[in-house]
C-alpha cells in the first residue's frame, strides 16, 4: 500500500538469476489504484542495468513502472484538485480581480465574491523517463466559479491546460522520493458564461494559482515517498 489512493506489486516476474558474483532479481514494480488491481494498458519492456560493481546494491526503475502510477493516480482521481479561499493558505482570489479583466464579471455582485477553481486531468499524464528524473505532460481543465452569498455558484469560464513538469528523483529512508517542477504552461479558453475575453491577460492570475497552491500541495504528497521493495 502506498497511500489511500494506489498499492504497488513488487512480486518476482521471474526466478531469480544466481551468477558468482551477483543475483538478478526481476520485479514486476505494477502500480494500480486502491483495492483494484487491474490489468495496465502499458506493456512492460526489457531493460538491463549498466554493469557496475562498486556498490553491493543496485536499483532501476522502469518506464514501466512511472506509466503504471500515472495511470493509477489518474484512475483514482488524484489528478483532480479543488481550491477555495477557505481551503488554501494563499489564495485571495475573488471576482473583483477577474472583472477588471472581464467586465462581465464585475456584473454578478456590486461587492467582490470569493472565487473557487476546479482543476482536473482530462487525459493520463504522459510520462518520459531521463536521467535522474522524468518529465509529466498533462492536459486538463481549470473551471472557474464565483461563490455567492447564498453559498452557491456559478460557473464564469473554463479553460483547457496544457503543462510541461519535471520531476527530480532520489532515495532515502528506503523510500523513492520526488521534487515537482513546472517548465511550462498554456492556457485556452474552453467555454464562457461571461463572454470571450483575452485569455493571455489572465495567465499571470491563473499561474500563480498553480505555484502557489497546486505545485506545493503535490510536492507535500511527492514528499511522501514510494515504497521500495
Amino acid at each position: 500500500q502506498i497511500d489511500d489512493l494506489a498499492e504497488v506489486d513488487y512480486s518476482l516476474s521471474s526466478l531469480p538469476a544466481v551468477f558468482r558474483p551477483f543475483i538478478d532479481l526481476d520485479l514486476k514494480g505494477i502500480v494500480f489504484p486502491a483495492g483494484n488491481y487491474t490489468d495496465s494498458p502499458y506493456m512492460p519492456a526489457s531493460f538491463a542495468i549498466p554493469d557496475q560493481r562498486d556498490s553491493m546494491l543496485y536499483l532501476a526503475f522502469s518506464e514501466y513502472f512511472f506509466q503504471t502510477s500515472s495511470f493509477a493516480y489518474y484512475t483514482a482521481g488524484a489528478f483532480n484538485m479543488t481550491i477555495a479561499e477557505e481551503t488554501c493558505s494563499y489564495f485571495n482570489i475573488n471576482t473583483e480581480i477577474f472583472g477588471t479583466i472581464i467586465p462581465e464579471v464585475a456584473k454578478y455582485s456590486v461587492t467582490p465574491n470569493p472565487v473557487m477553481l476546479k482543476l482536473m486531468a482530462t487525459e493520463v499524464p504522459i510520462i518520459s523517463l531521463e536521467q535522474d528524473s522524468f518529465t509529466v505532460e498533462i492536459q486538463g481543465s481549470m473551471e472557474v466559479l464565483a461563490v455567492l452569498p447564498d453559498s452557491t455558484t456559478q460557473s464564469l469560464f473554463t479553460m483547457n491546460i496544457a503543462a510541461n513538469t519535471s520531476i527530480s528523483l532520489n532515495i532515502f529512508d528506503q523510500k523513492l522520493m520526488g521534487s515537482l517542477c513546472l517548465n511550462r504552461l498554456r492556457f485556452s479558453l474552453a467555454h464562457s458564461n461571461v463572454g470571450s475575453f483575452e485569455v493571455l491577460l489572465l495567465e499571470n492570475i491563473l499561474s500563480y494559482v498553480l505555484q502557489t497552491e497546486v505545485i506545493p500541495s503535490t510536492n507535500a504528497k511527492l514528499s511522501k515517498g514510494f515504497p521500495l521493495p
